[in-house]
């Protein structure tokens, strides 16, 4: 609204009174308006554009035209180039009578022991637009990996750039999104700039945040959606009604978690929310300097609605061709569809439900109905996998923990699980079952795979004995060498994770390890691997068929499919004959 009126009093000619400037005239002079710290950033901008096309901008240049952008694109996106230096932008401010409290207001300085230098350096830069078109922000991405600071790195939070509030290229989409009753949110700048370049015009991205509920209030207004019951409904020439919003998710982890949210958060904007996903994972930028504007053009109208990519998600890795993979499919699913509030979608996604698993129409829909009735949790259940908070939420992350194990029906999750349980209570003899050789896609649940990456980058099992060993040499007895390394050991596999996933460390390192009959420790330990590695060629076979399912037979990549599939075979039958 403040931009809008902004906007026409600049058209018309009017002086705008803020109510802060009124309250000054009060309490004392404003020392920082919001149009002051709008020209900030519109010096900002123009110094950036002339500085890629100084000499110390060459590196900028060479980048933005490697991603397929020639000068005309850079020059209409306004990319620009901060150099290397501290106080260069911060010299042109002060030169054009900004006053120091403004400077320090506008996001574009950053305060240190010995003053303020520039926030943003050697980095190429994307103007950030309200959608008026004034620069309100920039996001900047470095140059040299060796430089200090994150790779990405976008304006604070100041008065006039609320990064919950802001997509990047609104200002150019904003028309064609009207036009066309659509949206296509993509992950980054180059993205949006690959984007329109290829005639989607209506491409925007999120900056630094995730898509959230104030983003899902702008594109209703843009689209002139009011939350309609019937949105999402498919309409005779193929577009929604109520508009789409189109997301080009990744197809991994995050992709399905951000699907997850979208599809808890709001059914009445989900229903009309399609995912565009690249079968090679490549982003819109890269997939237009592979395949051109038609490649993504194609992505685009290949999109898929997201309650189906939800789903579909969920059951991704699954072993399908398995009784216990179907059935371990249907209690992840059937929470997701027992979920979805329109009883019609309900119905016609548990058709479609028992159609991916191959299974009884009629025992999908009990088990959607069971579901609904007992109010299970919408999610990958057997990820244990908590809702993600973007970095303004952080504080409030929840922290994963793991069900008890007796409540583990699904066969993978229990192999894994006790496989990790082995990991961390008995090191020395995972080391010796050769578990720090087990691949990363060895494990198939999130939670699971990122224990197992703690442990790897911990340095293994492995680590354990060589501390047992460094105890013994001074003189620590057996026993007790034995306790303080156990308890070094985990302590070195926490340090590696994140917080959040701490609590399940703790939890695989002390839950009792179950009763067998195997007479020795050793044996359970070698059993417990053995049918980690079997059951993980298992999957990745049933993946490589299903992939090569969804090809046609002349698909350039059958070969290269083909021949990962007979190297898999052969290590499972190498595997079953030395077993």
């Amino acid at each position: 609204f403040v931009e809008a009126i902004e906007f026409l009093a600049r058209k018309t000619g009017v002086q705008i009174e803020y109510e802060e400037e009124r309250r000054g005239q009060r309490r004392g002079p404003v020392e920082v308006t919001r149009s002051r710290l709008i020209d900030a950033h519109r010096v900002a901008e123009d110094f950036y554009v002339q500085q890629l096309a100084t000499p110390e901008g060459t590196a900028a240049r060479q980048m933005l035209t490697e991603r397929g952008f020639d000068a005309d694109a850079i020059a209409y996106f306004r990319v620009g180039y901060s150099p290397d230096s501290w106080d260069s932008l911060l010299k042109e401010l002060r030169r054009r009578g900004f006053t120091e409290k403004e400077i320090a207001a506008s996001g574009l300085v950053t305060q240190g022991n010995r003053g303020v230098y520039d926030r943003f350096r050697n980095r190429v830069m994307w103007p950030i637009h309200s959608i008026t078109g004034d620069p309100i922000g920039f996001g900047a991405r470095k140059l040299n990996d060796e430089d200090g600071g994150p790779k990405y790195l976008n304006t604070p939070e100041t008065m006039i750039y609320k990064k919950s509030q802001v997509l990047y290229g609104l200002d150019l989409a904003k028309k064609k999104i009207a036009e066309q009753r659509a949206i296509v949110v993509v992950e980054g700048y180059t993205d949006v700039m690959a984007a329109h370049l290829a005639g989607v015009e209506n491409a925007v991205a999120t900056c630094g945040t995730a898509f959230g509920p104030d983003h899902v209030k702008i594109v209703r207004r843009l689209m002139g959606d009011s939350a309609n019951p019937a949105a999402g409904v498919m309409m005779a020439d193929g577009r929604a009604f109520g508009g789409e919003v189109i997301f080009t998710f990744d197809g991994d982890e995050a992709g399905q978690k951000a699907a997850l949210r979208a599809f808890q958060e709001d059914q009445s904007f989900a229903a009309q929310t399609f995912v565009a996903v690249s079968e090679n994972g490549m982003d819109p930028c890269d997939l237009r300097m592979a395949g051109g504007d038609a490649a993504l053009q194609q992505l685009i109208a290949g999109r898929r609605p997201l309650f189906e990519f939800a789903i579909r998600s969920m059951l991704r890795g699954m072993p399908l061709h398995t009784a216990e993979g179907r059935t371990a499919g249907l209690r992840t699913a059937a929470p997701i569809v027992a979920a979805i509030r329109d009883r019609v979608l309900r119905s016609e996604y548990a058709r479609q439900l028992a159609g991916w698993l191959g299974m009884e129409e009629n025992l999908v829909r009990h088990a959607v109905l069971t579901a609904g009735r007992s109010g299970a949790r919408v999610g990958p259940a057997s990820t244990y996998a908590p809702h993600v908070a973007d970095d303004d939420e952080a504080p409030a992350m929840q922290r994963i923990t793991l069900p008890p194990r007796h409540a583990l029906r699904d066969p993978v999750e229990r192999i894994e699980r006790q496989a990790l349980e082995v990991m961390m209570q008995l090191p020395s003899l995972a080391t010796w079952a050769n578990a720090d050789y087990l691949p990363a896609q060895t494990f198939d649940r999130s939670t699971h795979r990122a224990v197992h990456d703690a442990i790897r980058a911990a340095g293994g099992t492995g680590i354990y004995d060589t501390k047992f060993a460094e105890l013994r040499e001074n003189g620590v007895d057996e026993l007790e060498a034995s306790r303080q390394a156990s308890q070094w050991y985990v302590a070195q596999v926490e340090d590696q994770a994140d917080e959040m996933l701490r609590p399940a460390i703790q939890q695989l390192s002390v839950e009792p390890l179950p009763e067998t009959d195997e007479g020795s420790p050793a044996k359970y330990v070698r059993g417990i691997m053995l049918s980690l590695i079997r059951q993980g060629l298992t999957r990745q076979i049933a993946d490589v068929k299903s992939a090569m399912s969804r090809l046609d037979s002349d698909a350039p990549e059958q070969e290269q499919l083909f021949a990962r599939l007979i190297e898999l075979e052969n290590h499972r039958r190498a595997f079953e004959e030395n077993d």
